[in-house]
C-alpha cells in the first residue's frame, strides 16, 4: 500500500473511485482486476503492484468508505440534540450529502452489505459488528428517552431502523435503480410514523 500512498491524490481518487464503480456493478466475485484497470486508465500490473490482490483491494475499498462516512459523521454531527428521532434523521441526512459528493459510494456499500462471498464474508461481518456498535453508541448516548412511552426497548428500535433501511435498499438493488432520495423519503416518512406510535402525545 504505500506505493500506492505514495501517488498523488488526484491519481488515488481515480483508481479507488475505478475500484468501487467495478465493485458496486458487479460485486466481488464478478469483477477482475482487469475490469478496475480499464475503469482506471491503468495496467492491470499496476493494480496489482499497488494491492497484491483483489481481495486486499476490496478491504481496503471497505475500510476507506466506512472512515469516510465515520469522520464526516463525527465531524457534521450535533451530539447536544437528544431527540431520538432527530438524530437519526441528522446521520441519515449527512450520510445522503455523502453520496452527493461521492457517487460510486451507494451502490458500492449496498453489494457489500449483501455480498455473501466466502472469500471476503467473515471481513465483512467483522466491520459491520463494529460499525452497529458506534452507530448505536452514537444514537443512544444521552437520548432522552423520557419522550418514548413506556416499555420501549430502544436496542431494539434500532435494529428495527436497520432492517427498515435494509428493505428499502434491498428493495432499489433489485429493481436495479439506486435512488438515494427516494430511499432517504420513504425512510422518513417511516421515522415519523414510528415517532407518533413510539412517543409519549405531549411530545408529538
Amino acid at each position: 500500500m504505500e506505493k500506492f500512498f505514495s501517488l498523488p491524490l488526484e491519481k488515488q481518487h481515480t483508481i479507488i473511485d475505478a475500484a468501487l464503480t467495478c465493485f458496486g456493478t458487479t460485486g466481488y466475485k464478478k469483477t477482475s482486476i482487469n475490469d478496475i484497470a480499464a475503469e482506471a486508465g491503468i495496467s492491470k500490473a499496476m493494480v496489482f503492484h499497488y494491492f497484491g490482490t483483489k481481495k486486499a483491494l476490496y478491504l481496503y475499498l471497505i475500510n476507506y468508505c466506512s472512515d469516510l462516512v465515520m469522520n464526516e459523521i463525527e465531524a457534521k454531527y450535533d451530539h447536544t440534540v437528544t431527540d431520538f428521532f432527530e438524530r437519526i434523521k441528522q446521520a441519515t441526512n449527512i450520510k445522503v450529502a455523502m453520496v452527493d459528493k461521492h457517487p460510486a459510494l451507494l451502490s458500492f456499500l449496498t453489494s457489500v452489505y449483501f455480498e455473501t462471498h466466502e472469500e471476503v464474508r467473515p471481513e465483512i461481518k467483522a466491520l459491520f459488528a463494529k460499525g452497529e456498535e458506534v452507530r448505536n453508541r452514537m444514537a443512544l448516548t444521552g437520548v432522552d428517552e423520557s419522550k418514548f412511552k413506556e416499555g420501549i426497548d430502544l436496542e431494539l428500535l434500532m435494529n428495527m431502523l436497520t432492517w427498515m433501511a435494509e428493505g428499502f435498499t434491498n428493495q432499489m438493488s433489485r429493481e436495479n435503480k439506486f435512488d438515494i432520495k427516494e430511499i432517504t423519503r420513504g425512510f422518513l416518512l417511516c421515522l415519523d410514523m414510528l415517532r407518533s406510535q413510539f412517543y409519549r402525545p405531549e411530545y408529538l
